[in-house]
C-alpha cells in the first residue's frame, strides 16, 4: 500500500502549471491584487467545502471522497485549458469558475489521504512510524513535482502559451482515478449506513468541539495557520522573483521572454522540489535528533523566522539571485515541518474522526491563506506603484516574519486538557497522549 500511497502523491503533483501559475495570471493582465483576491476566493471556497468534506469522507467513505476530488480537479484543468483551445482572452470572472472547481478538489482531498495512511498504519500496529511513512509518501509527491517542472518546459516552449499545461495535467489525474480503484475497502474507514445530513452535522460538531476544547489541538491549528497558511501565500511570489532575475541577468539570450522565464523558473522549482523530497523523507530523523516532534517543530519555527528576516533586505535591494536561495531554504524547512505537524495532529484523532480532524487543520490553513494572500497582493502592488520603496516583493517576507515571531513569542505552556471523543478519552499532559 505504501507504493500506492506514493503513486497517488506522484500523480497528484503532476501539476505542470504549479511553477508558472502566477506568470500565467500575469500573462492575462492580472495585477498582484487581483491574483491575491483570486487565491483568497479559492481558499474561501475550500473553507466552505471543508466544513462537510471531512465528515462526508469519514461517514460515506474516504476512497469515494478522493475520487470526487480528482474529478473536480479535472474539471478545473479543463476550464483553465479551454482558454487555449478557444483562443480567447478570458474575462476576470472566468478564473473564479476554474478556481471553484479546484477548491472542490482541494477540500475533498486534504486530510482524507492522510487519514487513509494513518488508518493503514493503525490497523497494522505501526503508529510509531507515522512521521516516517507520511514523510516517505510526501517525498514521492515532491519527486512528482520535480518531474512536472521539467515536463512543463517543453509544453510551454512548443505551444508558446501557459494555458496548455492545464490540459496536459488531466492525463495523470485520470490515471490517479484508476489507482484509487485498487485501494482496499478497509481504507474507506468505518463508514455508516443510512447516513443523513443530521449525522454529518453531529459528526462535524463533535470534532469541532474537540478542536476548541483541547488546548494542544488549538495550538496546532494556530501553528498550521501561521506556518502553512502564510507560507502557501508567500511561496507563490518565488515565480515573479525568478522572472525578475531574467530581466536583470542576461541569461538564455536570444530566446523570447516567456521561454526564458519558463526555463529559469522550472529549473529553480526542480531544485526546490528535489530538496523538498529529501526534507520530507528525512523529517523523522530531524525529529528524533531534536528530541521529539514538539521540539523539532519549534526549532524549525526559529529557522523560518531567520530566513524570512533575511529575505527582507535581499528583496528590498533586489538581490534576487540570493533571495531565490532563501525561498528554497524555506521550502526545505516547510517540508521538514509538515510531516511532524501531521503526526502531531493524528495523535488527537480517533479512527472514526481522522479525516475530519485533518480537514479542520486544512480548513484553518486555507482560512489563513484567504486572509493573507490579498494582503500580500495589495502590499506588493503598493510598493510597485511607489518609487523609492525598494524592490516589489520585500513586504511578503516582512509580513511572514511577523507571523513567525508571534508564534515564537507565544509558546504553549502548562498542561493540555482532555475531551471525550466518540467515547474515547484523550488526555494530554506534557508530550504524552493516552487514548
Amino acid at each position: 500500500m505504501i507504493r500506492r500511497f506514493s503513486l497517488y502523491g506522484f500523480l497528484k503533483n503532476q501539476r505542470y502549471f504549479d511553477p508558472i501559475i502566477i506568470l500565467y495570471f500575469l500573462q492575462h493582465g492580472l495585477t498582484f491584487t487581483q491574483i491575491g483576491l483570486l487565491i483568497g476566493f479559492r481558499e474561501l471556497c475550500v473553507i466552505i467545502m471543508e466544513i462537510p468534506s471531512g465528515a462526508i469522507a469519514d461517514l460515506f467513505g474516504r476512497r469515494r471522497s478522493m475520487i470526487l476530488s480528482f474529478v473536480a480537479y479535472i474539471a478545473s484543468f479543463a476550464t483553465f485549458g479551454a482558454f487555449a483551445i478557444f483562443g480567447f482572452s478570458p474575462y476576470y470572472w472566468y478564473f473564479f469558475i476554474a478556481m471553484f472547481f479546484f477548491a472542490i478538489g482541494e477540500a475533498f482531498r486534504t486530510g482524507t489521504n492522510k487519514a487513509m495512511i494513518f488508518t493503514w498504519l493503525r490497523n497494522r500496529g505501526r503508529t510509531d512510524e507515522k512521521t516516517k511513512v507520511y514523510g516517505y509518501t510526501r517525498s514521492w509527491s515532491k519527486l512528482g513535482s520535480a518531474l512536472s517542472t521539467l515536463l512543463a518546459i517543453p509544453i510551454v516552449l512548443l505551444t508558446n502559451d501557459y494555458s496548455y499545461v492545464f490540459l496536459f495535467a488531466i492525463v495523470p489525474y485520470v490515471i490517479g482515478l484508476i489507482n484509487f480503484l485498487s485501494y482496499p475497502a478497509e481504507l474507506e474507514g468505518q463508514t455508516s449506513t443510512g447516513v443523513s445530513v443530521r449525522n454529518v452535522c453531529v459528526h462535524l460538531w463533535q470534532c469541532l468541539r474537540s478542536a476548541i476544547a483541547m488546548k494542544r489541538l488549538r495550538r496546532l491549528i494556530v501553528e498550521s495557520m501561521s506556518f502553512e497558511g502564510v507560507y502557501k501565500a508567500a511561496e507563490s511570489y518565488l515565480q515573479p522573483v525568478v522572472a525578475g532575475l531574467v530581466l536583470l541577468v542576461p541569461i538564455f539570450v536570444g530566446m523570447a521572454d516567456r521561454s526564458r522565464e519558463t526555463i529559469l523558473v522550472c529549473i529553480v522549482y526542480f531544485i526546490l522540489y528535489l530538496g523538498s523530497a529529501y526534507a520530507s523523507r528525512h523529517s523523522h530523523i530531524l525529529s528524533d535528533r531534536a528530541g521529539g516532534e514538539e521540539k523539532g517543530s519549534r526549532l524549525l519555527w526559529k529557522m523560518a523566522f531567520v530566513f524570512y528576516i533575511a529575505l527582507v533586505p535581499l528583496l528590498y535591494f533586489e538581490y534576487y539571485y540570493v533571495a531565490i536561495v532563501g525561498f528554497i531554504c524555506l521550502a526545505l524547512i516547510q517540508n521538514f515541518w509538515r510531516p511532524m505537524l501531521m503526526s502531531r495532529f493524528d495523535a488527537f484523532a480517533s479512527e472514526t474522526h481522522g479525516a475530519t480532524i485533518l480537514s479542520i487543520e486544512s480548513q484553518a490553513k486555507s482560512f489563513s491563506t484567504m486572509l493573507v494572500a490579498p494582503i500580500l497582493g495589495v502590499a506588493v502592488d503598493y510598493v510597485k506603484g511607489h518609487d523609492g520603496l525598494g524592490g516589489y516583493f520585500w513586504p511578503v517576507a516582512a509580513i511572514a516574519a511577523v507571523f513567525a515571531l508571534l508564534m515564537l513569542l507565544t509558546p504553549l505552556k502548562g498542561k493540555g486538557d482532555g475531551v471525550d471523543m466518540d467515547g474515547c478519552k484523550i488526555i494530554c499532559a506534557d508530550d504524552t497522549i493516552d487514548k
